[in-house]
């Protein structure tokens, strides 16, 4: 699939879909009935598509979606965990991790559309992606301690790193839902627009146009320098400037520039 022109979908279970086109890969939460309750079956399925996608070098950059009109994802599946006894809570655990974190170490970049609600494991899975786009339907929030536990797919972590410490500990510790226009201002989501969806594919394409190397390097970098201090996160950034200083994508983006023409990524 070398310049992805042509569309392709493949399923992963029966609650998660990818479709692939012109190197955005669309990543569906596709459990509607369930208003994509997080379940076993679909966290596995999750982590399973998000390990696909990081091997695929043809994706510049993904977009996690909703199949559901009214939810983005619900969070985990209660009706499941209600049934588990705390042996089977365990040995679920680190399949539930495997599929926040699939999406958190996405190698490229990755931009969330919140439509409807992103409650609980639901909107951390939106704050493992890099840019989250939402319409005014979103409903955001970290409920987990209204009902015993805790934000366990990165969010005690993932919202300080966001909007500071106090901020996301008044929203954790309330256990308050968010609705769209103080979500952006608060900075729980980054753009709020018409359609989440539309927009956030359109954001993605724009990303897709540049250099997949450039890209990849410059999620990393940012990534790996968050929380250290200057001088380290600078030699981070050192290190994926040279990962792609001798790579054919500059020597393909200089050229273009010069000549006044649309790169021709080779992506290497």
């Amino acid at each position: 699939m070398s310049e992805q022109s042509e569309q392709s979908e493949e399923r992963f279970g029966e609650f998660v879909l990818v479709r692939r086109a012109a190197h955005v890969a669309e990543l569906v939460l596709d459990r509607p009935k369930a208003m994509n309750a997080v379940s076993s079956e679909m966290a596995r399925s999750l982590g399973a598509a998000c390990a696909a996608l990081a091997a695929d070098p043809a994706v510049r950059v993904t977009v996690l979606t909703s199949s559901n009109d009214r939810a983005f994802c619900v969070g985990a599946d209660l009706k499941e965990r209600n049934s588990f006894s705390d042996a089977e809570l365990v040995r679920q655990r680190p399949v539930a991790r495997a599929a926040y974190t699939g999406v958190l170490e996405l190698p490229m970049p990755t931009v969330a559309a919140v439509h409807g609600f992103a409650l609980g494991g639901g909107y951390e899975l939106a704050l493992a992606c890099d840019v989250i786009v939402a319409d005014a339907t979103a409903v955001v929030g970290l409920p987990e301690v209204s009902v015993g536990v805790i934000p366990g797919g990165g969010g005690t972590q993932l919202l300080p790193r966001r909007v500071g410490a106090a901020r996301a500990a008044e929203l954790v510790f309330t256990a308050r839902r968010v609705e769209a226009a103080e979500a952006r201002e608060l900075g729980l989501v980054d753009v709020l627009a018409e359609d989440a969806r539309t927009a956030a594919l359109e954001l993605a394409g724009r990303m897709a146009a540049n250099s997949p190397v450039g890209l990849r390097a410059a999620k990393r970098a940012m990534r790996l320098g968050q929380g250290l201090d200057l001088r380290a996160g600078l030699e981070v950034e050192d290190a994926a400037w040279r990962s792609v200083a001798f790579s054919g994508d500059r020597a393909e983006g200089v050229a273009a520039f010069n000549e006044k023409r649309r790169p021709e990524w080779p992506g290497e």
